[in-house]
């Protein structure tokens, strides 16, 4: 019993394996310019009009980002030239008490 089963479950599944067509694609699959995904000719200069916004956005988040990144700089520089002032005064006092 288990073995007609079998046979049958084989049978039906080279059926329809057998009847059914299958494409194979022997070439690529090329994209034309201003398909999806496709680089324009001459780069981002010769885009539309939506090409250069996108590159004026992309330029001005890169510059925003450059300008918060030198302003913690700043603030940090700052922080240590504090630092190093209350050091140079700790050593001072230090020295100061050290003559007495």
């Amino acid at each position: 019993m288990i073995r007609q089963s079998a046979i049958r479950s084989i049978r039906s599944i080279s059926r329809y394996h057998i009847a059914t067509p299958r494409n194979i694609t022997t070439s690529a699959f090329r994209m034309a310019e201003g398909d999806t995904g496709a680089p324009k000719a001459g780069g981002a200069a010769q885009g539309d009009a939506f090409s250069k916004r996108e590159a004026a956005s992309e330029d001005y988040y890169v510059r925003q980002n450059e300008l918060e990144k030198l302003q913690n700089l700043k603030k940090k520089i700052e922080d240590h030239k504090k630092h190093l002032e209350e050091l140079d005064k700790h050593v001072d006092e230090t020295i100061a008490q050290g003559k007495k």
